[in-house]
């Protein structure tokens, strides 16, 4: 059977058939690309348990490493990368501390990033995988204090060329903007992407590299209800993310302006896995004091969401008491509200009630210009009602409101006309509640006689 195209195949590799074959090392040897003793390391480990192997490590760790390193500098034939980088993936996976071994003393003079900072756009895309894993793991491990200066006490300007950290981070942060943007792989390259991101970012320095890279708006489309188990593991990780983006200002500015908030409180209103409802909860609780977040949580009706959050039984002590102390932050940012965000509020919500602040022409005289913000967003909300809405009661308050807000804005009545709302006033004149039929009639009275002519209408 003929195979199909190379890279598709290579694509599917696993790495338990990769860890099958058979590397003629001692060829390696003669031909001077690796030296003796690399070749008896190897033959030690090779094709071993990984009982064996372990012991080999805890006795020789970065021997072994510098081993894999030096092949992977060495040699560029693809089924020996492919094998050493499947061999260092799963001494990594079996135990991640192991990454420390990369950073022993002992390898202070080689430049063990740059082999996986080569292959991440060489190979095809096992290895291009393989070495993502292994280099955020790897880069997680370093002791961050030795930034800037090699272990063993040189300055990090000597003459040795060799791959600085800040090298690293600006490379593996470009790869992963790429494979966000145009992946490699149909479905692997956004979930390992945004897997290493959720690693890397826990440090404030690849935030920042993140955000100049102009990454957040990468994230934002997958931050979406998922069903899958695959999908929700790629969104748990996308919130993880986003949430660990929340303690650096400069991200949160970008998040302002964006539709973070929103595909946030989609997510939590859809989701019942337990650790994303966490992870975005917390969000949350960083975002409510900062930029216009607050306002935009009221907006978005979060306070009613957090109150049916409150009730559903979690387990978890911490997402329990970042609701509570969400709920405390969101009443208290509606105590700080103006009149007439709390109307907003009112109206996009939809609970219309006679609350003070409709009949109260200073509201009217002071506010009426705000109708006019995002296209008349409010009016067309409180045509919709007319339309949709059962309640008498809101049907009432939102003839009453057209009305004063005809009364009040020196184009009121055009305004009203042109978003269609008389005929739809008019239907309600023959509601069978009285409350509905007089506020329907002084609206429609408004409409047709103009301001000058309404004052001795006033209710």
């Amino acid at each position: 059977m003929i195979s199909n195209s190379g890279s598709m195949e290579h694509a599917e590799l696993t790495t338990e058939q990769v860890l099958k074959r058979d590397i003629p090392w001692e060829t390696y040897m003669t031909t001077k690309l690796i030296t003796g003793t690399c070749l008896q390391l190897l033959r030690r480990y090779d094709n071993k348990s990984e009982s064996y192997r372990a012991q080999l490590l805890d006795d020789d760790g970065p021997a072994y490493v510098r081993v894999f390193v030096s092949i992977l500098r060495d040699i560029f034939k693809e089924e020996t990368v492919e094998y050493v980088l499947a061999l260092i993936d799963e001494m990594l996976t079996a135990n991640p501390k192991r990454a420390r071994l990369f950073h022993d003393n002992s390898l202070a003079n080689e430049d063990t990033y740059e082999p996986f900072l080569r292959l991440l756009w060489k190979g095809n895309w096992f290895i291009q995988e393989k070495s993502c894993k292994i280099l955020a793991l790897i880069v997680s491990a370093r002791s961050k204090t030795q930034d800037g200066i090699i272990a063993n006490g040189e300055a990090s300007n000597s003459k040795k060329k060799s791959t600085t950290i800040d090298n690293v981070l600006e490379g593996l942060i470009d790869w992963l903007c790429v494979q966000l943007r145009k992946p490699s792989h149909p479905s692997g390259a956004v979930p390992i992407a945004i897997s290493c991101l959720a690693t890397l970012l826990k440090e404030p320095v690849v935030r920042s590299l993140f955000v100049r890279a102009d990454g957040i708006k990468l994230l934002i489309p997958l931050i979406a209800p998922a069903s899958t188990q695959q999908s929700i593991q790629l969104l748990y990780e996308t919130c993880l993310c986003v949430w660990l983006l929340s303690y650096y200002e400069p991200a949160v500015e970008y998040m302002a302006t964006s539709r973070t908030l929103p595909r946030l409180i989609e997510v939590v209103k859809s989701s019942t896995k337990e650790k994303v409802v966490r992870v975005v909860v917390l969000t949350f609780r960083n975002l409510l004091w900062k930029e216009t977040f607050g306002a935009q949580m009221v907006d978005l009706g979060l306070p009613q969401i957090v109150q049916s959050l409150k009730v559903q039984a979690w387990s978890d002590e911490d997402l329990l008491e970042a609701l509570n102390q969400l709920d405390e932050g969101l009443k208290e940012n509606i105590k700080k509200l103006s009149s007439f965000d709390l109307y907003k509020q009112e109206v996009l919500l939809g609970q219309l009630d006679w609350s003070p602040m409709h009949k109260d022409p200073s509201f009217w005289r002071d506010n009426v210009t705000r109708f006019e913000d995002n296209d008349f967003q409010i009016l067309r909300v409180l045509v919709t009602i007319l339309d949709t809405s059962s309640d008498p009661r809101a049907l009432a308050v939102a003839c009453f409101d057209l009305s004063q807000f005809i009364q009040h804005h020196p184009a009121g009545r055009i305004i009203v006309m042109d978003l269609k709302a008389k005929e739809r006033v008019m239907k309600l004149m023959n509601h069978e509640n009285a409350e509905v039929t007089k506020n329907a009639l002084l609206c429609i009275q408004r409409l047709f006689l103009g301001a000058k002519y309404a004052s001795f209408l006033q209710v």
